[in-house]
């Protein structure tokens, strides 16, 4: 499929480490923030990434490891590009109905209009409808400027997110991948540098 969506001969790579059971994408931030140089976005959440540690846990699952991120959005109420620290948090032992579950704590707890998770699956599976995309080389400013260079991604897929060692993470409905593979490329990445997962995705209110 990735050759079929306009990636030409160049093939993404599949992900060269394992998969956790799922993954949750959330923050505690409910403040719109236009400024990159806002001061709230230098949090490191740390207190944050313990209690969702614990929400985690006392649901039965097992909480692995938590990555920072900075998030670039695309607001069409705004016609602006927003601004948001987040983490993405490893959950392993749990499935489907869990990981919706403990989503649904943390949008409750925090005040989140949603939480993005995304699970790890074979790119045939029938709930497989989501791609996951990490790729080096990325920084959140070059972020920022391509989707302003591009109406098609920033509308179709919202935003993104970079981690603070400079790594893309893009998650993007199968139906959109062109558009999250030119989007990619935009960035500077060679396509083949790209890691894929394919999975299943939800907005978990």
């Amino acid at each position: 499929m990735l050759g079929v969506a306009g990636a030409g001969s160049a093939q993404a790579s599949p992900a060269r480490h394992g998969c956790p059971a799922g993954e949750v994408f959330a923050t505690n931030n409910t403040a719109i923030i236009t400024d990159p140089a806002d001061p709230r976005l230098r949090t490191r959440l740390t207190r944050f990434d313990h209690e969702v540690r614990g929400i985690i846990h006392a649901h039965g699952a097992r909480p692995g490891a938590s990555t920072l991120l900075d998030g670039v959005f695309w607001s069409g109420d705004l016609k602006q590009a927003t601004y948001e620290r987040s983490r993405e948090f490893d959950v392993n032992r749990v499935g489907r109905d869990g990981l919706h579950h403990i989503a649904g704590v943390i949008a409750k707890q925090y005040h989140q209009e949603s939480v993005l998770t995304f699970r790890c699956l074979p790119r045939t599976a029938p709930e497989t409808d989501a791609v996951e995309i990490q790729a080096p080389g990325v920084s959140a400013a070059r972020l920022h400027d391509a989707l302003l260079a591009n109406p098609g991604a920033r509308d179709e897929l919202g935003g993104g997110s970079v981690t603070l060692g400079g790594r893309l993470i893009l998650i993007a409905p199968l139906k959109d991948l062109p558009v999250a593979n030119k989007l990619t490329k935009s960035l500077g990445v060679a396509w083949n540098t790209a890691e894929v997962r394919y999975g299943n995705e939800e907005f978990v209110s």
